[in-house]
This record gives C-alpha cells, structure tokens and sequence, in this order.
C-alpha cells in the first residue's frame, strides 16, 4: 500500500500526543496519523481548527453550527414508533428519522459542520468523496448553501449506480470527478481525494463523508454526527419515559454508526449493534483479491488505510482486498478506528446481513411503514427482523437516509433474485432485457 493515504509503517507519520482536548486522536490501538509528510501542515492546521472552533465554540462556531442545521437542515428529526412491525414483532420499535433531514440522509451534518468550519479557516475551496453519492450530496448541498466551489470525486461504477444523486451534485453547482482505477468504488474515490488535498492543501479543504481517514477526521465527523444520538437519547427518556434496550445501526465506514451510538456509549443497559453488509459470503477470495462483504468488524484484520489504522479487509499478505455490498454506500474495505476500538472493548457488537436479508428489509419496511429507505437503511431492518426476539422491550433503529436513490439498484437486484416479499417484478421485465 503505497499510495497516499495507504502506506506501510515504515511511510508514516504518527500524531502528537499532546494535542489539548482533541487527544492523539488514538481510540485504543487505532487511529493516529498515517499521512504522508506534505499532509501534515494541513492535518495540524485542521487539528488547531477543530479544538478551537468545534470543541472550544470560538466565535460562536457551534452556536452558527446548531442554528443552520435547525434552519437550513431540518433538525431535530423525529422518533417515531413503528406501530406494524412493533405489532409484527411484539416489542416496542421506533425510528430515528434521519431520511427526513434536509438532503435525505444523515450526511448532512457532518457536511454542514465540515464546510462551515472551512470558512472559519479562511480555505476557498471544498473537495470530497463519495461512494452512495449521500455525502456528495450533502456536501454539494452545504457548499452551494455557504456559497463555496466544491468538487467530488466518484468511482465509475458509482457513478453508475447512483446517477440520481451525480444529477443532484452537479445542479448544486458542484464538479463530479470519475474515478476508473481499481474497482471504481469508494475506497479509490478516498485515495485520489487525498491525492488532490495533498497538491492544494493551502486554499482547500478536504470533507471526509465518514468516521475515517487521519485524526482529527475520527473524531471531527463523529462529533457532527453525535446529534443524532443526542437527539434520541433525549425524544427516548421524553416519549418512552427510560432508554432503548437495544439500539441499531448500519455500519459501512461509521459515521451513521458513531453518530447513532455516541450518546448512548456510557448507557451499560443499551446494547448497541451494528450491522454490516454481508454481501454473498462472509469469506475473503484470495485467488482473486475480493471479499463478497464489506463486515470489516466482523472479518477484518487490523490494518493502515486512509490514514488510519483500523479493522480492515485484507488477504494474508496485508493487501487490502475488495469489498462488495448491494449498497454502495457500505462498499467499503475498512471502518471508522473508534468503532473497532468499540468491538475489541466489547462495548459494539457487530452483525452482519446478506444482500438477500437487506432487500427483503427493504421492501418490508416500505411496505408496512411506507418508509422507502436507503439500501445501507435496509440492512438494519433486516437484522431487526431476523433477530428481534433478542433485542429486549424496546428497540431505537436510525433510519440512516431514504432509498430514493437506491430505486434502480432495488428493481435490478429485486428482479434477479427470489425476494418473498418483493412486489411483481415482471412489468420491470422488457426494461432489464
């Protein structure tokens, strides 16, 4: 691994223990700052600015931050029971919203928080990555709202998948740049946004879409997110008078996790799940550098990528292998350092889905909530229904984002597989020949 942002220990750089507030950005053993040497100015600029403004509130930061998510964003998003399948599993069960944030999905906040933070830095410029096209989204959103050019950077197949969110980017005025090396997904779209920030860390500002990449990335994004479980800590003592017994999350890269998890970590008598996207099998296909999952918590090794070390897909000699879901967004070889620190302590159990279970929650929640969620959504309503008989009396599960995006993706897969509680698929017939 020796391009930027995946590079031996031999490459690196590691962090400064001293850092105020903000730590060594470590989690346990992951984390740190595994960053080639021309990032480190800009990584410690971004450190400097985050004590100050996200965890200091220097000029107001958080106060603007707060007001334009309410205003611009939508918040608080409601929890709301699920009155069917709490009947269908016989347990209480409600949904955090977050398909109803402005943009359609939980990415918004970090974008918002991220993009603001740059103008308080003085950066003219944004760039992101994007693999749902959710944060791309987001972030085109955020800096057409706070008035800066963005660009971001895609995988072809993406692309391909999620041409709704690619028309969404570029009428926010932002620039999508193709991706075509490797696999064309979310990890080579990571790489070659790093590429970009480390030529142009002096007027630009990189936005990381989730709970990766060097420190203070971790804890930065996790800290945009954590309004969400800020939120459903409170509505959860508010509406339902004490705390979930369970609480559950997809988990691709984390930021939706974290999000989810953060305000309820130090709550014992929450478990908190994890769900990961399974793919078609659990094993890594060495012959072929592929594994048919992204479950880094669940089969990864530890590992460097992005700038972090993490829990990560990888074969036996260290090589970061490809991952694969039905859901983009998820399509992704590691995970957020904090989260695998979570799983080692024993605090965030992680599950994990196959394609098949995540499209049946899919069409199972569409059809008795008149929810459509988002194909990463999906897994977690697959995992409530095959195990809800051990999730206690109740059960808080984020509604991540709304599948509009995912439309194409769920009638393509629908039709090729034998989905029980899929709609007929035979009108769709004549269109997939």
């Amino acid at each position: 691994m020796s391009s930027e942002g995946e590079r031996s220990d031999a490459e690196t750089t590691g962090g400064d223990p001293g850092r105020g507030d903000a730590g060594d950005g470590k989690f346990g053993r992951y984390g740190g700052q595994y960053v080639p040497e021309a990032l480190m100015p800009a990584i410690g600029e971004l450190t400097d600015a985050y004590e100050r403004y996200v965890l200091g509130n220097e000029d107001g930061f958080m106060d603007e931050f707060r007001r334009r998510i309410r205003e611009f964003g939508g918040r608080p998003t409601p929890l709301q029971r699920a009155d069917r399948l709490s009947r269908r599993y016989d347990t209480e069960v409600y949904l955090k919203r977050e398909d109803l944030l402005h943009g359609g999905a939980h990415k918004l906040n970090n974008a918002l928080g991220q993009v603001l933070l740059a103008k308080y830095m003085g950066k003219e410029r944004i760039i992101a990555e994007t693999g749902a096209g959710q944060h791309g989204t987001a972030t085109a959103m955020a800096a057409a709202h706070l008035d800066m050019p963005c660009e971001v950077y895609m995988g072809e197949r993406d692309i391909n998948r999620q041409r709704p969110n690619v028309f969404r980017m570029k009428i926010n005025g932002s620039a999508v740049v193709p991706v075509t090396t490797g696999r064309g997904t979310l990890k080579e779209a990571i790489s070659e946004t790093m590429r970009d920030w480390a030529t142009n860390v002096e007027d630009t500002h990189y936005v990381i879409g989730s709970v990766v990449g060097p420190h203070p990335f971790p804890r930065m994004v996790r800290d945009f997110q954590s309004v969400i479980s800020e939120e459903a800590r409170r509505q959860s003592l508010e509406r339902i008078g004490r705390l979930p017994d369970s609480v559950i999350a997809c988990a691709g890269g984390g930021s939706n996790t974290m999000g989810t998890f953060h305000n309820f970590v130090d709550d014992g008598g929450v478990d908190l799940l994890a769900v990961e996207a399974g793919g078609s099998s659990l094993a890594v296909d060495e012959a072929e550098g592929v594994a048919p999952n992204s479950a880094s918590l669940s089969t990864g090794s530890e590992g460097v990528l992005h700038g972090a070390r993490t829990k990560l897909l990888q074969d036996g000699d260290g090589q970061i292998v490809e991952s694969h879901s039905v859901s983009s967004g998820l399509d992704y070889a590691g995970v957020g350092p904090e989260l695998a620190h979570l799983v080692d302590e024993g605090r965030v159990t992680p599950v994990n889905v196959d394609d098949d279970t995540a499209l049946e929650g899919f069409h199972r929640l569409s059809q008795e909530e008149g929810i459509i969620p988002a194909l990463e959504t999906a897994h977690a309503f697959g995992y409530l229904h095959e195990h809800h008989e051990e999730l206690g009396e109740v059960t808080v599960v984020n509604v991540s984002g709304r599948g509009d995006k995912d439309l194409d993706t769920a009638i393509e897969e629908t039709a090729q597989r034998d989905v029980p509680n899929a709609p007929d698929m035979s009108m769709f017939e004549g269109e997939l020949r």
